[in-house]
């Protein structure tokens, strides 16, 4: 257990944080049913570390979790890894009826469907309450950082047609963030990377190298239903009590009490690509070269909801946009603004040997996956 001591830091202790509790506790269980936890979580374990000159965090069994609510696993029937998300139905009533619903057929087997899958619902025993979603391991949508001017396009247009796809089966995503945007990065890597540090190897020692999009085109998926709705088509346009999720900057959340959350979407999407590649963002900095998507943010995220366009139109409109770009503006490399000279010198050489390649090889600038 942990020592209770907020002077000390649990791994150094070799201890488990009171937030992994939980997952030690059902070790066992999730084995039986087909899920292997790190060898941190076994009841009797003892730190890699221990009579070793190795620190805690140079080893894969000292790293904690991000958040309590989640946890890495590895399918004992493939080796495969998993994500598992702990949650609560009392306090997220629809996340695994709209989870299952679009990890089910016929909706699953769509090419328009860009839902995170829900491979199994696990209800913990003796909690009726309680259960454990059992999800891919994903990926940051911009690790590793997009390359060209193309992949970022085929980024924004699998988010688009994914949200639209939610909204037309009546479903509100509610909170189109950031960190809620998710890539399946494995087609990219041919080593596995740590969970929970994806920049390095599964066993801490070193970094995965990696592959570009354009070479392997990847799936993006959104992610995070607990504030999701779904509503019978009768009672469209909904009026939902104002809940804020990741993006607190939505006009409506500022001067009423309910809103319909169809146009919070639009508005969260477009605030996305503005905060991340037109203007600037609180996590990285913004892109340069993506001008052309200036007008349609611009009409996502107007202050008044009922001017913002539909995610109908507002695909329609990016369509236009993506057939409208040249193979040359496509193959442009994406360059951060706050990129060194130096780094950027390099990236440069690296993108160029890179472009002639492909033009060679007549890899399409547009890294559409295969379904």
């Amino acid at each position: 257990m942990a020592t209770g001591n907020p002077n000390e830091d649990p791994a150094i202790e070799g201890l488990l944080a009171d937030s992994e509790i939980f997952w030690r506790d059902h070790y066992h269980w999730l084995l039986e049913r087909g899920y292997q936890l790190r060898s941190r979580y076994e009841p009797n374990w003892t730190p890699s570390w221990k009579g070793t000159k190795k620190e805690w965090f140079e080893c894969s069994d000292g790293l904690m979790p991000s958040h309590s609510s989640v946890l890495d696993a590895q399918r004992t029937s493939d080796g495969e890894l998993l994500m598992l998300k702990r949650m609560e139905k009392s306090v997220y009533p629809q996340e695994i009826e709209i989870g299952q619903m679009f990890s089910a057929a016929p909706l699953a087997n769509d090419p328009r469907n860009h839902c995170v899958p829900i491979y199994e619902v696990l209800q913990v025993p003796k909690d009726e309450d309680l259960f454990i979603l059992v999800m891919p391991l994903l990926k940051e949508h911009d690790n590793p950082r997009f390359d060209t001017i193309g992949e970022a396009v085929e980024f924004f247009r699998q988010i688009f047609e994914g949200l639209q796809f939610m909204h037309k089966h009546n479903v509100a995503h509610r909170d189109v963030t950031y960190f809620n945007i998710m890539m399946d990065a494995r087609p990219l890597y041919q080593e596995r990377y740590h969970p929970f540090r994806q920049r390095h190897k599964l066993d801490l020692n070193g970094h995965p190298k990696h592959l570009t999009r354009t070479l392997i085109p990847v799936q993006y998926y959104l992610t995070d239903f607990g504030l999701s709705r779904k509503y019978n088509p009768e009672d469209c346009p909904p009026m939902e009590d104002i809940i804020a999720g990741g993006d607190k900057s939505v006009p409506e959340f500022m001067s009423v009490d309910a809103c319909d959350p169809f146009p919070v979407d639009v508005y969260t999407l477009g605030n996305l690509i503005k905060d991340n590649f037109t203007h600037g963002h609180k996590f990285a900095s913004a892109r340069q070269g993506f001008n052309f998507m200036e007008p349609l943010v611009a009409d996502m995220t107007q202050t008044d909801p009922s001017k913002r366009p539909t995610m109908d139109e507002a695909m329609e409109r990016f369509e236009e946009i993506r057939q409208g770009l040249s193979s040359w503006k496509l193959r442009s490399r994406v360059v951060k603004k706050n990129d060194s000279y130096v780094a950027g010198f390099f990236r440069g050489v690296g993108h160029w040997w890179r472009r002639v390649g492909f033009v060679i090889k007549r890899v399409p600038p547009l890294p559409t996956p295969t379904t």
